[in-house]
């Protein structure tokens, strides 16, 4: 009988099995992520090499493609970034039906994408196992904005504008692959009429803010565009906020600069 569950477990039968408890409900990016890995013994005693966690989000690249024609064409392909990512250093044997807990704290870099629209973010945690297949669990999280970018979110909500896309694109000459766009819409207020849309990229690090911002008054929208602008370097509308501020100032002053440039 014990051959025969040694045998079911390696295909994944009464095999060790491991749960990933998050005890903060909303996370904020730049704080630390509490974790507790729990894993729970199977039928059978197992060896455990290693646990990894991988915190994780996708974003959207532009890549060139060929059908077996002379002509390339460029095709939007999602793509996985890596986040952040720990794993244990020893090994251990988890006995049949025995239970071990793991403390993990993971610090959320100050860039993780904010969990709105199509932008979704999530930690996966593996039981590397020899001769077994690998247990593994996967929970989605919920991102909110630091507080000195929730201001300036909050004084252009209140300035009539409201969130209508948010996608993380492809970048380079930052500190991750990609960068997270935020694109608003003016239901109301002064730039009602005025502005098609706003599009928003921010860059966060100890220091404070870094913004740039793309204005469309035209029938048609540049939804996707920013990113490729900023690559070139041909985005003038450019504005930082230092870590100092009060979240309240830090929304005054993009409400200030986008009336001194626009």
């Amino acid at each position: 009988m014990s051959l025969f569950r040694k045998s079911l477990a390696s295909l994944g039968i009464g095999s060790a099995r491991v749960d990933t408890v998050l005890p903060q409900g909303v996370l904020i990016p730049g704080e630390p992520l509490e974790i507790d890995v729990q894993v729970h013994g199977g039928k059978v005693e197992q060896q455990i090499d290693n646990i990894y966690l991988f915190l994780c989000c996708h974003y959207e690249e532009e890549v060139e493609t060929s059908r077996g024609d002379s002509q390339h064409r460029k095709e939007k392909v999602t793509q996985t970034c890596r986040l952040a990512e720990w794993s244990l250093p020893y090994s251990f044997a988890i006995g049949a039906n025995e239970e071990r807990h793991f403390d993990v704290s993971l610090a959320l870099p100050f860039n993780t994408p904010i969990t709105i629209g199509d932008s979704h973010v999530w930690l996966e945690t593996h039981l590397d196992m020899p001769l077994a297949f690998d247990a593994k669990d996967k929970d989605l999280l919920t991102v909110r904005p630091d507080p000195l970018l929730d201001g300036v979110f909050s004084a252009l909500e209140l300035a009539g504008l409201r969130i209508r896309q948010v996608e993380c694109e492809a970048a380079k000459g930052f500190e991750l692959p990609f960068v997270q766009e935020f694109e608003f819409v003016p239901v109301s207020g002064p730039y009602h009429g005025r502005w098609r849309e706003l599009e928003v990229v921010v860059f966060r690090d100890e220091s404070g803010l870094q913004m740039w911002f793309e204005i469309d008054r035209r029938q048609r929208g540049f939804s996707g565009m920013l990113s490729g602008l900023l690559g070139r370097g041909e985005l003038e509308r450019f504005c930082e906020i230092p870590a100092s501020l009060h979240p309240q100032q830090a929304g005054e002053r993009v409400l200030a600069f986008l009336d001194q440039t626009t």
